[in-house]
């Protein structure tokens, strides 16, 4: 633990060192790759053949990133145990648990450890009762400057996180592995959403560009805006509307029609299959990816209360116990009195 003050502020920050990782990831429960290693094996055939092709066609869109060396094997992963660390591939201590891990263990830590106050338990409550300011993780060094360092922050700036690589894939797998399970798989559902509003965007804008060729074509705002046809509508309401021309409707008749023409009728049903293609998509997608980051099996972690609304609960029932005392207290004074009150009548 290392404190430093500035400006008023004091910051303290946090070490877990190999001996707290490893027991609290046996508590957790947290799958490490093993030494195991086992082939994953591609069907051949035309759909393998299409997939290189797609694969060099798309090559300038990929993100500059490290990539795994050999992506035919995967490493066999098994919840960590100290007991059965001769398993694991643990080549170096500092960097066996990544930063997403490593941030998660010290969350869990300081979820769990008791305060002095009464009834309270947690980093949260401390941030609610205004102990702490807030409590996040530090990231993996600098992203901008000229030095040579690499890191992981700096290379997700450079190859995802600016508006000029907008173009380009996401590298999900960093993003995982720097941010967590969690974060990735938002990040992918967003990256597939997006793909997929590609062809939908194409088709609304031929559609739209329909409804603007065919406006002066169109039949009802024709006749609509012909002001020889001075066709006299009822009131719009009983008392202050008066009669109105069906020609001053002119112009929302064609505007109607840029969004509501015949190809709409097409775009509808496009739509509606375009959602179910999303969805299966992202299934396929959402399996793939468990499969390759261990997320298989893994139960969802249970939501508990804010430390916010813990803390007002906590106050409110002190404040009904003090309030049921003062009660009490008044009952058994009154009490006592007409005690006191009815012995005396009984001895005059």
């Amino acid at each position: 633990m290392f404190q430093n003050k500035s400006q008023g502020l004091s910051f303290v920050r946090i070490h877990a060192p190999w001996q707290v990782l490893s027991r609290e990831a046996e508590l957790l429960k947290i799958k490490m790759p093993t030494k195991k290693m086992y082939e994953i094996t591609e069907e051949g055939g035309i759909l393998k053949k299409l997939n290189e092709i797609w694969c060099k066609v798309t090559e300038p869109l990929q993100p500059q990133v490290p990539q795994q060396e050999n992506t035919n094997m995967k490493s066999l992963s098994y919840p960590f145990s100290r007991e059965k660390i001769y398993l694991y591939n643990i080549k170096d201590k500092d960097t066996f648990f990544d930063n997403a891990t490593r941030s998660r263990i010290v969350r869990e830590i300081l979820k769990r450890t008791s305060t002095k106050a009464r009834n309270s338990m947690g980093i949260g409550t401390l941030i609610a009762n205004n102990v702490y300011d807030a409590a996040y993780p530090l990231h993996d060094g600098e992203y901008e400057g000229q030095n040579d360092d690499m890191n992981e922050r700096k290379l997700l700036y450079r190859e995802w996180a600016r508006y000029g690589v907008f173009y380009k894939s996401q590298p999900i797998d960093l993003i995982r592995k720097y941010f967590g399970e969690k974060i990735g798989l938002y990040f992918a559902w967003l990256g597939l959403y997006t793909e997929f509003l590609i062809p939908s965007s194409v088709v609304g804008i031929i559609v739209f560009l329909y409804g603007c060729i065919t406006i002066e074509s169109d039949i009802p705002s024709k006749e609509m805006c012909d002001q020889r046809n001075a066709f006299t509508m009822c009131p719009l309401c009983d008392k202050f509307c008066d009669y109105w021309n069906l020609s001053s409707a002119c112009a929302t008749a064609r505007a109607s029609h840029l969004f509501d023409n015949p190809a709409t009728v097409f775009f509808s049903i496009f739509m509606a299959l375009w959602a179910t293609m999303f969805l299966e998509q992202w299934k396929r997608l959402q399996m793939r990816l468990s499969y390759f980051w261990d997320l298989t099996g893994l139960e969802e972690e249970e939501e508990h209360p804010r430390p916010e609304y813990e803390n007002k609960l906590l106050q409110k029932k002190l404040k009904s116990k003090n309030i049921r005392t003062e009660n009490s207290n008044e009952v058994r004074r009154n009490s006592l009195f007409s005690l006191i009150l009815d012995l005396c009548f009984v001895i005059l």
